[in-house]
């Protein structure tokens, strides 16, 4: 059966051009060419650690990381987190694009040594914060093996998630079917072999809570959870059910309750803390003490 092009007029060109009206909800930021829009500095707070991000899955995968860091006792780890309003053009400024060149959340600048160390790609901050306080990231061997196989599955497998089925089915400007086809089933593919991998494991890496779990589940937990892009039902997320026994698991991890909230400018005011600079910020200025307040 022979498929209408969509629009059923269109034909690629002999050369791309781009057309800054074309991209959906994000066309305002999306666009061919790399390199800084204006001079603007990053903000640097009081702790070695200035991370510069939003809550979007791979900034969870950062703030989960840090609250897991203070609540197993490594004081050190102490961070700011600033706000990056992506959809504002933010992570564009010459400050941001001086550490991340892609202008990709989350940045993470390490002042903890004797110069300052820039660090980009969520799963490469994760590895550098396991690897410097020595946690969340098993020394044997052929446990650490595994949990890097994991940490890099989920950096190869979710711009299948996120940048196709979330968005052809939640945020283009046209329902396409060939398109929500096409990466449904690829999603589902990746839901099944999570759910094996859960089903003679406590966690994705093993017997071990590891930066695989951390890096995972703002993705996927939160994807059956029905937490990003509505889709659980759509998804069939309950036939899951390994898979689901994980996510509840790690979502009722306090740490992870306080890194959702960290740089989140949507959702309930409770569970909106726009910047984090000091542990109190979690009862002190989340929206709904701030707006209370004024």
């Amino acid at each position: 059966m022979s498929i209408p092009n969509q629009p059923a007029d269109y034909t690629p060109p002999k050369v791309w051009k781009w057309n800054s009206e074309n991209g959906g909800e994000f066309a305002n930021i999306n666009r061919p060419v790399s390199g800084a829009l204006n001079d603007n500095q990053l903000p640097v707070g009081k702790h070695s650690f200035q991370l510069y991000s939003l809550a979007t899955p791979n900034g969870v995968k950062i703030t989960t990381m840090f609250e897991e860091l203070l609540a197993a006792g490594y004081a050190e780890a102490e961070y700011d987190a600033h706000l990056i309003k992506i959809l504002e053009g933010e992570q564009f400024s010459q400050g941001f694009v001086d550490v991340n060149p892609n202008s990709k959340i989350p940045i993470l600048v390490d002042h903890s040594g004797d110069k300052p160390i820039h660090i980009f790609e969520s799963g490469s901050i994760l590895l550098h914060l396991a690897e410097k306080f020595g946690a969340f990231l098993p020394k044997a061997p052929a446990e650490r093996a595994q949990t890097i196989n994991w940490l890099f599955w989920q950096m190869g497998s979710a711009p299948y998630l996120g940048g196709g089925f979330g968005h052809f089915y939640a945020y283009a400007p046209m329902k396409i079917e060939y398109c929500i086809d096409r990466f449904t089933m690829e999603i589902k593919r990746q839901l099944d072999v999570l759910d094996k991998q859960l089903a003679n494991n406590e966690y994705v890496a093993g017997d071990e809570f590891t930066i695989a779990d951390m890096a995972i589940w703002p993705w996927y937990g939160a994807l059956v959870l029905n937490q990003v892009y509505s889709a659980a039902e759509f998804l069939d997320a309950d036939s899951y059910q390994n898979l689901m026994r994980w996510a509840k698991q790690i979502d009722q991890r306090p740490a992870v309750q306080r890194g959702k909230k960290v740089n989140k400018t949507w959702g309930e005011a409770h569970e909106q803390l726009l910047e984090r600079h000091d542990a109190s910020d979690f009862e002190l200025r989340t929206q709904d003490k701030l707006v209370g307040a004024e």
